[in-house]
């Protein structure tokens, strides 16, 4: 059986290219790529010419067996415009397909904007949740970055430069306390990273262009203010209220503040 080879390529610099992936390019003989126009400027920046095929989010049903079938006489190569396919790119479908058709699909690790923002954002994390692209709607957009409010890692998404000053006013009204680190043009020329709230990003890009990734601070960076003892008595009290007593009362009472168990206790002793 064939292989997909699914091949990172630069977000901007061309000079991010692995040479692994030169040489997987130059050994295929097709290469399905999401926009052949921007494809075929790489490969005749790298002096290459392999079948090129088309491969985008409308492709049909028939166009993807169409591609099996080419997949079927040979290697082939997947590549979106920049980065890696199937990470809010077309891709994932044909690696699917090749799957269930019994071939291998090998990645090629390179370039990604997610990581690459991540990489200097300077937080210490062991988890972040990534949402793409927003939604378009005001209300809708809202909705999704309210249901990331509770992620402990940072939340990431993508924004493009005429959208992005609608995108900060909605980060400024869900989360308007939290760091930001904004990457703009990602190893082009212009590349840019800032640093701040929303209210500043929407001070600082007052005529924003090229493409954006926004990394939001997540729950679990933000300082925590300590409860009080009064705090964790009303607690105990009202669950007292609700017939609740003895270890049970103890663990609920942890659960719902967040206070050490031993200090639980003690104040649970002291308010019989």
């Amino acid at each position: 059986m064939s292989t997909l080879y699914v091949v990172a390529t630069p977000i901007g610099n061309l000079s991010d290219l692995t040479t692994r992936a030169v040489e997987t390019l130059s050994a295929v003989s097709t290469v399905a790529a999401e926009d052949t126009r921007v494809t075929r400027k790489l490969l005749n920046h790298l002096g290459i010419s392999p079948q090129l095929e088309s491969l985008h989010a409308h492709t049909t049903p028939e166009r993807l067996a169409a591609l099996i079938e080419k997949l079927n006489n040979g290697d082939m190569a997947v590549v979106s415009d920049a980065g890696t396919p199937g990470i809010s790119d077309p891709g994932s479908a044909l690696v699917a397909a090749a799957i269930e058709a019994g071939h291998e699909a090998i990645p090629l690790p390179g370039p990604s904007a997610i990581v690459a923002a991540l990489s200097v954002t300077g937080w210490s994390f062991d988890r972040f949740l990534f949402l793409g692209f927003l939604p378009r709607k005001k209300n809708e957009q809202l909705a999704t970055l309210e249901s990331a409010a509770s992620e402990p890692g940072p939340v990431v998404a993508y924004e493009s430069p005429h959208r992005i000053k609608a995108t900060l006013a909605n980060i400024e009204k869900q989360f308007p306390e939290r760091q930001l680190v904004i990457c703009r043009e990602l190893t082009k020329l212009y590349e840019e990273t800032f640093r701040g709230t929303a209210t500043q990003a929407l001070t600082h890009f007052k005529e924003p262009r090229g493409e954006f990734v926004l990394v939001i601070e997540g729950a679990g960076d933000i300082p925590k203010t300590e409860i009080t003892d009064e705090e964790i008595t009303k607690t105990l009290e009202n669950l007292k209220a609700e017939g609740i007593q003895g270890r049970t009362l103890v663990e609920q009472t942890v659960e719902l503040t967040g206070a050490p168990k031993k200090r639980v206790y003690r104040l649970s002793l002291s308010s019989k």
